[in-house]
């Protein structure tokens, strides 16, 4: 290894200026760093060395972040250089009406962040910002708002959400609220799923392309070669880290004059801790919806073991004779023979014999979109008291009425997940719980993780909160998922511990790249090589 090194080049590509803001812990030069961690003196520390506090490995974090923000201001500039629509609605418009038609008033975050997204769409630079909020904060609303704004200026808007569910979700509720607005012009709302019968699908294909179709929403359909737009001035992207960077790519693509591309709003009910964002969405805008709409009531969360499932059952009977309904969510469709754990089918014969009278509905991945749609259907209009599922449920269904949530096997579950599941109760003025069944290994208990996802369950339900949790259990390889195409996310450097160094590569990185362009191209080369396209999604 030492021979390796002795044969590449590890010139210094940060300027001494840059590294003296640091202090001492970063004076060893990078040949000086990589010698000593690869053979350490025999009187190095070994506490230094494991904890990663040594200066040597404070050397390669300061180069890795700064490679890192480096590539983020980079992406930012190539994008202040191209070009979109200026989307402006006219005074008295449809954003305005909207409002006036909208049976609520929106929150202070909805109004300050509907302003930002506004303020962006009347740019000529294409707007690339994550709007992100806790479970329930009202994203749709704001959606609507911007995609009201680009109708308004002549242009069209698709959302595009990962499951037919959360897209139909956003259907039911956006065509309520905006087709009438439409209507006058001449204009509709458009739905597009891989799962539509042929002469449906030719006929929305038909509106698209003429434009008569105003706001397309739809599953990733609405990018699928066969969706011509007539004038796409603004993306959605709802559940943004559900799809792949390809699949974001397309949807900014569509935009039919080429010399612009649309607009780009990215939507996530994942919070993500300050440090995260500051790191691995230092190219985006960032608007935070942290106001949760009125009426929502607290959600008690509720730890019980396997073997009080009767009890869980007895409170199940409480809530249908309130006239509340009920979620039981499950880990598995089917027994599988890897994992002893309770399938949704077998979930759902045993509730429905312990419910004599009660009406108990069954959910998952693999019934056909029209059963899916037809089960959904019944749960929202009150005919099912329970709703057996997997996790299709997991984000955009909103049944007011739902007062329990159960989750079996939590311990199998992730935290954000687990938080996205409590979500869909405590959306109405009924007092609302979550009970998170647990159930220990034979004659063991719980591990480490799973016990963390647990306790941070119980002990709060701010989902930023939640998130820093997470980011702490998990790291932010699997926090980020699939944002980064397959390439290696941080090595070296640890956002729970190098903030400090994360600040000083924010602060150097637009310095370097106004002074030192061509070390800043070096540096970012040695790093990460080709592997930034991810930043064009």
């Amino acid at each position: 290894m030492l021979g390796a090194l002795a044969q590449a080049d590890l010139s210094e590509t940060i300027p001494e200026a840059f590294l003296s803001k640091i202090g001492h812990q970063t004076a060893w030069g990078l040949c000086e760093s990589l010698t000593f961690l690869h053979q350490p003196a025999p009187d190095a520390s070994l506490a230094e060395l494991g904890d990663r506090s040594h200066p040597a490995w404070q050397r390669l974090k300061a180069e890795e972040l700064l490679a890192q923000q480096l590539s983020q201001w980079r992406a930012r500039g190539e994008r202040e250089r191209l070009r979109a629509p200026v989307l402006r609605a006219a005074l008295g418009g449809l954003p305005e009406r909207l409002l006036a038609a909208l049976p609520f008033s929106l929150t202070g975050a909805q109004r300050r962040v509907g302003e930002e997204i506004a303020r962006d769409l009347a740019r000529p630079q294409p707007m690339h910002r994550l709007l992100q909020g806790d479970v329930g904060s009202g994203k749709t609303v704001v959606a609507a708002l911007a995609a009201c704004v680009a109708i308004d200026a002549g242009w069209q808007c698709a959302l595009m959400a990962p499951t037919e569910i959360l897209a139909e979700q956003h259907f039911t509720k956006l065509a309520q609220w905006v087709e009438p607005l439409l209507a006058p012009r001449g204009r509709r709302v458009a739905w597009l799923t891989g799962s539509q019968k042929k002469k449906e699908r030719a006929a929305m294909l038909a509106l698209i392309a003429s434009g008569e179709a105003a706001l397309v929403i739809g599953t990733h359909a609405v990018i699928q070669a066969q969706a011509r737009f007539a004038r796409l001035g603004l993306a959605i992207i709802d559940e943004q880290h559900r799809f792949g960077v390809q699949q974001r790519l397309s949807l900014r693509q569509k935009l039919s004059e080429s010399e612009q591309e649309p607009h780009l709003l990215m939507m996530s009910a994942t919070p993500i801790p300050r440090t995260l964002a500051m790191s691995y969405y230092a190219d985006l805008d960032v608007s935070t919806l942290d106001e949760p709409p009125p009426g929502r009531t607290p959600v008690v969360t509720k730890l019980v073991a396997e073997h009080r499932r009767d009890e869980v059952a007895g409170r199940i009977r409480a809530q249908i004779a309130a006239g509340r309904q009920v979620y039981w969510v499950c880990p598995l469709i089917e027994e599988s023979e890897v994992l002893d754990l309770r399938h949704a089918s077998a979930t759902h014969e045993e509730l429905s014999a312990a419910l004599p009278g009660a009406r108990v509905g069954l959910l998952h991945a693999r019934l056909p979109p029209a059963e899916k749609k037809a089960v959904m259907a019944e749960f929202v209009a009150g005919a099912l008291a329970v709703l057996v599922s997997t996790t299709v449920i997991e984000v955009g269904v909103d049944v007011p009425n739902a007062s329990l949530m159960v989750v079996e096997h939590a311990e199998r579950f992730g935290l954000s997940q687990l938080h996205q599941l409590r979500g869909r109760v405590g959306r109405g003025a009924a007092a609302s719980a979550c009970v998170l069944l647990y159930s220990a290994p034979e004659g063991g208990r719980l591990g480490e993780t799973a016990r963390e996802r647990l306790k941070a369950m119980v002990q709060t339900s701010d989902g930023f909160e939640i998130a820093r949790r997470d980011l702490a259990i998990r790291g932010p390889g699997e926090f980020l998922g699939a944002r980064q195409s397959g390439a290696a996310l941080l090595r070296f450097a640890d956002l729970a511990e190098d903030d400090a160094l994360l600040q000083w590569a924010r602060r150097a990185a637009p310095l370097m790249w106004d002074r030192y362009p061509v070390l800043a191209e070096r540096h970012v080369e040695r790093w990460l090589g080709g592997r930034t396209d991810y930043l064009k999604a």
